[in-house]
């Protein structure tokens, strides 16, 4: 789908301000409520609007602990990266899991309470994880940049 200036600039306001009403989006959009609303469903219809969610401050929800986690499996068979993925889908405190290129073949971002948490989170989860032969975990000293905007 082609999204011309209008959409981008809808797109642009909705991810940092996502609960705000139609008639200010359309204000700041130059639109028409009703136009605004029907080009907004159409972001919807169409996927590019994915989903609406509340982004919780980490630090006030008891979780400042950010880890990065590589991990390297003992193949890439099909089987192996299944068995790996569906696991890894099931460990609650996993935020992210890629698949990467290079010299790990994940990259997971865990958000934990301390290191102890992670010492736990570890023992209970990661470690127990298919197929997994190496893992190492970098731990964020401080965030310097953090959003979920996408350029459009």
């Amino acid at each position: 789908m082609a999204l011309d200036a209008t959409d981008r600039r809808i797109l642009e306001v909705l991810q940092a301000h996502g609960r705000i009403s139609n008639a200010e989006l359309a204000e700041r959009a130059n639109l028409s409520p009703s136009a605004c609303h029907r080009r907004v469903q159409r972001l919807e219809t169409d996927n590019i609007i994915a989903r609406y969610v509340a982004l919780l401050d980490t630090r006030r929800m008891g979780r400042p602990t950010t880890v990065f986690v590589e991990i390297t499996l003992s193949g890439q068979a099909d089987e192996v990266l299944e068995a790996f993925e569906r696991e890894v889908a099931r460990v609650p405190d996993v935020l992210e899991c890629h698949l990467m290129a290079g010299s790990a073949d994940y990259l997971l971002k865990i958000l934990a309470r301390d290191t102890e948490d992670f010492a736990r989170i570890h023992r209970q989860y990661l470690a127990r994880l298919p197929h997994v032969v190496q893992m190492q975990s970098s731990f964020a000293l401080r965030t310097v940049v953090s959003t979920t905007a996408i350029p459009v």
